[in-house]
C-alpha cells in the first residue's frame, strides 16, 4: 500500500480526529465532546441513527469550507500546508464513503452510537 502523502495525509488526520470525538464540528460551530452527541447531531432525521447521506453531509463541511473558490475542487493553495494532489468533492464523498462502509460494522446501511464510537475496520 503506497505511503499517503500531503492532501491525503490532512485528510485522513481530520477524519481521525473528526471520528475520534473532538475538535471539529459542523459550521454551526459547537463542539462535540461524546459519540451520542455525533449521532445527535448527524441523524438529521432523527431515527437513532446515521444514514449515508447524513454522514456525508455532517463530514462534508471542512470540504465546502475549505473551497474558497467554489469551484469543487481543493486545490493546493486550498489543502493544509498549501500542498498536495488537488481533490474533487466527488472524491472527497468517495472517501467518505469508504469510511462510513468501514464503520459499519454490521453491514446494515447505517451507523448507530456505537460503530462511530468505534475506529474504521480496515
Amino acid at each position: 500500500m503506497p505511503r499517503p502523502t500531503g492532501a491525503r495525509v490532512a485528510i485522513v488526520a481530520w477524519l481521525a480526529i473528526a471520528l475520534a470525538g473532538v475538535g471539529l464540528a459542523p459550521a454551526a460551530g459547537a463542539q462535540v465532546a461524546r459519540t451520542s452527541e455525533y449521532l445527535e447531531r448527524m441523524d438529521a432525521d432523527g431515527d437513532g441513527r446515521v444514514s449515508l447521506a447524513e454522514y456525508q453531509a455532517w463530514m462534508g463541511y471542512a470540504f465546502d469550507r475549505m473551497d474558497r473558490d467554489g469551484d469543487g475542487v481543493l486545490s493546493a493553495d486550498e489543502l493544509p500546508g498549501g500542498q498536495g494532489r488537488p481533490i474533487t468533492r466527488a472524491e472527497h464523498l468517495a472517501r467518505l464513503a469508504a469510511t462510513f462502509n468501514r464503520q459499519d460494522r454490521n453491514r446494515d446501511g447505517f451507523l448507530d452510537a456505537r460503530e462511530l464510537a468505534a475506529p474504521p475496520q480496515r
